[in-house]
């Protein structure tokens, strides 16, 4: 016994010194719990997680305590020998009846705590959440405001050019905007493979499905971003998909439902005027940042699966046929339809900026009016 006593201190110095020695900035990362709640479900939630963990703790500590204290008080050198028998009934029944009660103890406060997560009744407001590969499509059904949101940390970074910024891969260009203080129910699906949204700090996270829609709801305590991202394994782009959350106190939330209500009626008509060549060339270059994770920043693409567009047959062939593919894909390829995704001037500008930037130079120039009268 002394020999393990003697290496079991050695080991525990090992330890403590190396622990002494680490960097400062590697304690930051120790993390033995849950994210902070910053709603009524990840509240319940962590609530139950640290009661279950203390049943847990009290369970190790009588089981492994009654387990070495056997081992050490009836060990041999003391001259205790093991005894045999076959069975012992009211043993047997105590082993059975505490572990069914705590199990049932256990499962009243969690039945509890699902049946809440479930409940999406009495809601204020109802978002429903589209997943495509790669973005997330946000419309609110009773203010008639829709957007997709998509990555917007800079290529730069991704491939190592540029240090990498403060939120990498969980930052996007539009994130969707929620009150605070509001039971907000989602209504999540997927346009193609399965996707699941994820934010850590609101307790949520559900499968969007195909032909299927989900449900869940939130009530967010403070106004902040909030950060997360998709959790299903939904193709070669998975870690491009964040989904960022601005949540405003309810009278911000308010009126910027008035602020996009106005940019939608504005927008309208910027399918009627004429656009200039320079101005559809800035624009298109804003919108091809969608397409950069199939067809790459510079149209290189990544053959065979995804084309490249530099010199590529549609970027370089009749119009018509560009503007068909962008707008309606291509069936049974990785090809989508973006018609129901962009606005006639995104889609006039992508397809100017396609077959003039890139290394190609075709002259062509696409109005968002043409766009317009072919849906």
């Amino acid at each position: 016994m002394s020999r393990v006593f003697f290496r079991l201190r050695n080991l525990l110095r090992f330890a403590v010194t190396a622990v002494a020695f680490l960097p400062f900035s590697a304690y930051s990362e120790w993390g033995l719990n849950l994210p902070p709640p910053s709603t009524s479900i990840a509240g319940r939630i962590l609530d139950l997680h640290n009661a279950i963990m203390l049943v847990c703790l009290v369970i190790f500590i009588v089981v492994f305590g009654v387990m070495f204290y056997s081992l050490y008080a009836h060990r041999k050198s003391r001259g205790h020998k093991a005894h045999q028998f076959s069975h012992n009934s009211k043993l047997e029944v105590v082993w059975t009846v505490i572990p069914f009660l705590i199990l049932v103890g256990m499962a009243i406060p969690s039945t509890a705590t699902l049946l809440f997560m479930e409940d999406t009744t009495d809601s204020d407001l109802t978002v429903k959440i589209t997943g495509y590969q790669w973005k997330w499509q946000y419309e609110y059904l009773e203010h008639d405001i829709s957007f997709f949101s998509n990555l917007s940390t800079p290529r730069a970074q991704i491939e190592n050019r540029e240090p990498k910024g403060e939120h990498y891969l969980l930052e996007v260009d539009k994130p969707v905007v929620l009150p605070a203080n509001r039971k907000i129910r989602f209504l999540l699906t997927s346009n193609d493979v399965i996707h699941a949204w994820w934010i850590p700090k609101f307790g949520v996270k559900k499968d969007a499905i195909p032909f299927y829609i989900n449900e869940f709801w939130a009530n967010i305590d403070e106004p902040g971003d909030y950060r997360g991202q998709c959790a299903e394994l939904c193709g070669k782009d998975h870690g491009f998909m964040p989904i960022v959350a601005n949540v405003m106190a309810a009278e911000d939330f308010d009126a910027w439902v008035v602020d996009q209500q106005a940019m939608k009626v504005a927008s309208a008509g910027e399918a009627d005027r004429t656009w200039t060549m320079d101005e559809l060339m800035v624009h298109g270059q804003e919108v091809y940042f969608q397409c950069i994770a199939c067809h790459g920043d510079q149209g290189q693409g990544v053959p065979p699966t995804f084309p490249p567009l530099t010199g590529g047959a549609v970027t370089t062939g009749p119009i018509e046929e560009h503007i068909n593919v962008v707008m309606n894909g291509r069936p049974n390829t990785t090809m989508v339809a973006f018609k129901d995704q962009l606005s006639d001037a995104d889609i006039a500008a992508v397809i100017t900026y396609e077959r003039n930037a890139l290394g190609n130079s075709m002259g062509d120039l696409v109005q968002p009016s043409e766009i317009k009268a072919l849906r």
